[in-house]
């Protein structure tokens, strides 16, 4: 087991703060965005090697065995690499409108570019890795976000009652009338896509419509009951004035999660995660294709090839309790799954739910590992990985410590 250091990244819409306060450690003054976690070749976590004292990138000390640090398993299934990566995610503004492609356009279009030979930095490049990125995301803190497409007759009476907030029928964009016409096709799924391409190709009548709307909204016309999504338009609006974004939201399911809450994020559902502070989990990769709410670079036909325009419901994921009472939330995806290890002051250790190799991060209290080539011990924000070979590992609250603890251990959920 090593413990390790892992990457702040600071992106703008980061919180100053909740990062800092989860882990307990002093604010940096800037935004804190994303702690990343694992062995992505971008931003790996640093091992502290204890037989000498050393530090060693994660990916590079796997790279030296990939069968001892990641199981024979996970090397046949996905490579000789970590195949997931955590984070601890803290938005404060909203992210950008985005999908992630299937592993065949991943491969695919990696490919392209390479052959292309786009610079793997370059602004314009879609694909900074071969790999696909479906995810999840556990709520910490009350967590605010857009996720796939809602069927399209609950969006048209959103837009009905947009068109009715306006004084009189003439005054309502055509816009408006024109994604009601889209919205209404027999084929669900090509109405969604067209409303959604009138709103990302329009341009400055995009724009234009956008400002009509969001000031009939703040006329004092009665939101209710919509008040999630068209606070939403007002406020992204705010953000990001006239981008197309700010209607495509109206496309979309609004979601609250609160604390202990989670979902999980298919390859081609288009969403955004608005605010709030969580543990997010996804195949190591760092594939996105951005569709508004965003100054990056948007590749319109690539987005509009890659996003699944089916209407879904909420991918609502609910903690599973093994025979062991572990509790582990399992996407349907197999590189990655997250156990939670809550630890009070009568608590037993908590084997850990580990398939293959796991990483761990501590968010409350003390914990200890416990296995039987060795042990570790990691205080509030500490975090570790450990190797497939290590298994079985137990978890238990540290001797001394008075508080109870809390942990999340990331593993392949093969």
């Amino acid at each position: 087991m090593y413990e390790i250091e892992n990457v702040l990244r600071d992106y703008a819409w980061g919180s100053t703060t909740a990062i800092a306060s989860l882990l307990g450690r002093p604010e940096s003054g800037r935004p804190e965005a994303e702690l990343w976690i694992g062995a992505h070749p971008d931003s790996p976590s640093v091992a502290h090697i204890s037989e000498d004292g050393g530090r060693r990138p994660l990916d590079d000390l796997i790279a030296t065995d990939p069968e001892h640090f990641l199981g024979a398993e996970s090397v046949a299934a996905f490579g000789p690499r970590l195949p997931f990566l955590a984070k601890i995610l803290a938005a404060a503004q909203p992210l950008s409108l985005q999908v992630h492609p299937s592993l065949e356009q991943a491969r695919a279009g990696f490919a392209r570019e390479k052959d292309a030979g786009l610079d793997p930095h370059a602004a314009n490049r879609n694909y900074k890795d071969d790999n696909h990125k479906p995810e999840m995301i556990f709520a910490l803190t009350p967590f605010e976000a857009l996720c796939g497409f809602r069927p399209a007759a609950e969006t048209r009476k959103i837009l009905d009652h947009v068109a009715g907030t306006f004084p009189s029928p003439d005054e309502c964009p055509v816009l408006v009338q024109d994604l009601l016409s889209d919205l209404s096709a027999g084929d669900e799924g090509a109405g969604l896509h067209d409303a959604f391409e009138r709103l990302i190709t329009g341009g400055q009548a995009v724009a234009e419509a956008t400002a009509l709307v969001v000031a009939a909204l703040l006329s004092g016309a009665p939101l209710a009951p919509y008040e999630a999504e068209l606070g939403t338009v007002i406020s992204l609006n705010e953000k990001y004035p006239g981008d197309p974004g700010v209607l495509i939201s109206l496309l979309l399911n609004r979601i609250s999660l609160q604390p202990g809450e989670a979902v999980y994020l298919p390859a081609g559902n288009v969403h955004a995660y608005l605010h709030g502070l969580g543990v997010e989990v996804m195949a190591s990769s760092d594939n996105v294709l951005r569709g508004g709410l965003t100054p990056k670079h948007i590749d319109v036909p690539e987005l509009l090839k890659t996003i699944d325009f089916h209407p879904v419901a909420v991918p609502m994921l609910d903690a599973g309790r093994t025979m062991m009472d572990q509790e582990v939330y399992r996407p349907p995806f197999g590189e990655f799954q997250l156990q939670r290890i809550e630890l009070g002051p009568d608590s037993g250790p908590v084997p850990l739910a580990q398939s293959g190799a796991a990483v761990v991060i501590v968010v409350a209290g003390a914990v200890y590992l416990d296995s039987p080539k060795g042990d570790l011990e990691l205080s509030r924000g500490s975090s570790a990985f450990v190797a497939a070979a290590e298994a079985p590992v137990n978890v238990h609250r540290a001797a001394g410590s008075s508080e109870p603890a809390l942990a999340f251990a990331v593993t392949t959920g093969l």
